[in-house]
């Protein structure tokens, strides 16, 4: 029988090369990330790697004081690890779909939970959601990115990019909001109405706003975050 060899297995399934830069996805759900000098990536998405690198915990004072009093503050936010060195290094977050993103001067807004990695040349900032911290479970909190360099998010399933455009506001649940063009400023609403059909966490009438001019992108499933559990 021709059919599932070993050889026809890793043949169909073995690293490729494909020549993409920095950030290569080498499949939909694994980022290759070819290392030459240093990189940001979330704690604990390393699968594998090749070469010479040296991983390092975010240090306590790493980001500045500004950044660590946020992160304790809101006893979230994803902790970062540092790769510095030469060679491949795979990535990867609970079988999540990977984008890459390359900024050329702009700047995105992305849901702390779904940065996957970032190269060491983007100013970020946390950005905490204080509105909802009380009616969401364990609230939300998102990175502003934005510079020259690439940006790695990750979504359940196929992202949905929405176009904002002025007088035409668009609604999304936040826990399936990944991320919105930076020049955008969510305000949060909650709509009692809307209880029992838009979202089913704690927060479940709680939406976010997006009104101006940009684009936001959602995912086909409510994450919940910290301790916020379905009802």
């Amino acid at each position: 029988m021709e059919k599932y060899q070993i050889y026809q297995f890793v043949e169909k399934t073995k690293q490729q090369d494909k020549g993409q830069g920095l950030f290569e996805l080498e499949t939909e759900r694994i980022l290759e990330i070819n290392l030459e000098e240093q990189i940001w990536a979330k704690m604990g998405t390393m699968v594998s790697y090749r070469g010479q690198i040296k991983f390092e915990r975010e240090g306590i004072l790493e980001h500045g004081l500004g950044k660590l009093f946020k992160k304790a503050l809101t006893g979230e936010g994803a902790s970062l690890m540092k790769a510095t060195g030469s060679g491949k290094l795979y990535v990867a977050d609970q079988g999540k779909k990977i984008s890459i993103l390359q900024l050329n001067g702009e700047s995105i807004c992305v849901n702390g939970n779904d940065l996957l990695a970032f190269e060491p040349g983007i100013q970020w900032d946390i950005k905490m959601m204080r509105r909802i911290a009380g009616l969401l479970a364990g609230g939300l909190f998102n990175v502003r990115l934005e510079g020259k360099g690439m940006v790695a998010f990750t979504s359940h399933y196929e992202p949905l990019t929405l176009i904002v455009e002025p007088g035409n506001p668009v609604y999304t649940d936040p826990n399936a909001t990944v991320a919105w063009s930076g020049d955008l400023q969510p305000e949060f609403v909650t709509d009692v109405s809307l209880k029992s059909f838009f979202g089913r966490g704690s927060g479940e009438s709680v939406q976010m706003k997006f009104e101006g001019r940009g684009f936001v992108v959602v995912q086909p499933y409510e994450e919940v975050y910290f301790g916020n559990k379905e009802s």
